[in-house]
């Protein structure tokens, strides 16, 4: 597909808003490790119930109930960090790194330094049962069990971690060698226009798969009878609806309209009144078809030709 000298001064437009308006982010997790790999003897062991050798067998054992629930509760603060980092951040070509406001440091601080409290409550509990759990581990490992296996706590040995790298170039370049600042500074603007096109292919597919949920749960039958579907099915869009408010990073004129049509297609109906009323569930279903269309020609068309060099 061409690409119009237009559509080139809106994604340079909106790299120069994403660089102006927005800083990096990364977040790091310090999580021991519950699983060990098996001694070259116990794989050994293990290989000759099954007539193999032991060489050609991969094989470990797992120190802790991982279904325990305050080992469940552990993991829960993890993913709720990391959900919550997704949801107020945006894509950027380099690993660990997404990109958050400038103007939600703050917030974003305060939530994390939130997490990180409830994380360590949470590995209290835990190891407020260690005893419990190894003993519980020893049972179920027997001879596999090692007591060197296991530290003495495990206060410590989990915990959040964040900071605001810098992307930008290095000042003390310009001084230093001006060539190679230039060549840093095109580095850093072509990982900007490349986070602009990560960016609206997220929104893309995150909207397309929520739309095309609502859609099949709206328009299908089970025997005869319209599909059943939860309420955040509808939540969950109008969740995406205010994400796109604060993140959008405006490239893509055809995506705002069909985040506008789907706003003024769910934006006041209930739930409730989907299940109740068919008519509106089938008005609903039809004009979310229509969108799903587009946005399947946005999946195949649009972002995926312009992510080539970020996933170089």
């Amino acid at each position: 597909m061409n690409v119009t000298s237009d559509e080139v001064q809106a994604e340079s437009q909106a790299s120069s808003r994403l660089r102006a308006t927005m800083m990096a982010a990364r977040l790091s997790f310090q999580w021991f490790g519950i699983t060990r790999t098996l001694s070259s003897d116990q794989k050994s062991q293990a290989a000759e119930s099954f007539g193999a050798e032991g060489s050609f067998l991969n094989a470990g054992k797992r120190l802790l109930d991982t279904r325990h629930r305050r080992y469940r509760a552990v993991t829960a603060v993890k993913s709720r960090t990391q959900a919550y980092w997704r949801s107020v951040s945006l894509p950027f070509p380099e690993p660990g790194i997404r990109l958050i406001r400038q103007d939600s440091v703050d917030s974003f601080q305060q939530q994390l330094t939130r997490f990180q409290g409830q994380l360590r409550e949470a590995v209290q509990s835990l190891q407020d049962q260690y005893v419990e759990l190894k003993q519980s581990a020893q049972r179920r490992l027997g001879d596999l069990y090692n007591e060197s296996d296991y530290p003495a706590s495990l206060l410590g040995l989990f915990d959040v971690g964040w900071d605001f790298p810098s992307v930008e170039p290095p000042q003390h370049l310009r001084q230093l060698s001006p060539e190679l600042y230039e060549e840093e500074c095109r580095r850093v603007s072509a990982r900007f226009e490349d986070a602009v096109a990560l960016a609206e292919q997220a929104f893309v597919e995150e909207l397309s798969s929520l739309v095309g949920h609502l859609t099949e749960r709206l328009s299908g039958h089970d025997d005869g009878k319209p599909k059943i579907f939860r309420d955040t099915a509808v939540g969950n869009l109008r969740d995406f609806f205010e994400r796109f408010q604060s993140l959008n990073v405006r490239s893509n004129d055809q995506l705002e309209d069909l985040v506008q049509q789907c706003q003024a297609t769910v934006g006041g109906v209930q739930p409730q009144s989907l299940r109740d009323d068919q008519s509106l569930r089938r008005r609903v279903a039809t004009e979310l078809s229509a969108v799903q269309s587009v946005l399947d020609g946005l999946l195949v068309d649009r972002p995926r030709r312009r992510i080539v060099r970020a996933a170089k």
